[in-house]
């Protein structure tokens, strides 16, 4: 499962209004079966549960305040997940708020995302790149549909 972390502006439940209108969800999860969304929140613990100092300012940096809340979204492997993780950024980030993606240490604007711009050579979402670069053979479709789980 591929990840990307989510922090809106805004109050989470405007955020949950916005997913609830695109997929199912209940208790604070949502799932079309392509990505699976969980709010989490710092009083439970979970928000930074395994961030580094440098990470954690980063996002403080990128927001100007530490955010209490955010969306841990996992990616199926079994799509590329690149437009089904852009329709969804399109909406919980359309007032504000970054994106973080598992391939490079930036915090992406949603305008960031929308016009492709790269950041140390990689795009947001960017795991071919980022996995050619370690001499890795990048997902694709066809590892995808073989049935073999990554």
């Amino acid at each position: 499962m591929r990840t990307v972390h989510v922090f809106p502006a805004g109050d989470w439940s405007a955020t949950a209004t916005r997913l609830d209108r695109l997929m199912p969800g209940k208790d604070g999860y949502w799932s079309d079966g392509k990505l699976f969304i969980d709010l989490m929140d710092e009083p439970d613990g979970h928000l930074f549960a395994s961030w580094t100092r440098e990470d954690v300012r980063l996002v403080d940096a990128a927001l100007g305040h530490r955010p209490t809340w955010g969306l841990l979204v996992g990616v199926s492997t079994h799509i590329d997940g690149a437009a089904e993780i852009r329709v969804l950024l399109s909406h919980v980030l359309e007032a504000g708020g970054v994106a973080i993606d598992d391939y490079s240490d930036h915090c992406w604007m949603l305008q960031e995302i929308d016009t492709e711009c790269t950041v140390g050579g990689l795009a947001f979402f960017d795991f071919r790149t980022h996995a050619a670069r370690r001499g890795h053979q990048a997902w694709d479709t066809a590892r995808a549909s073989s049935g073999r789980h990554l």
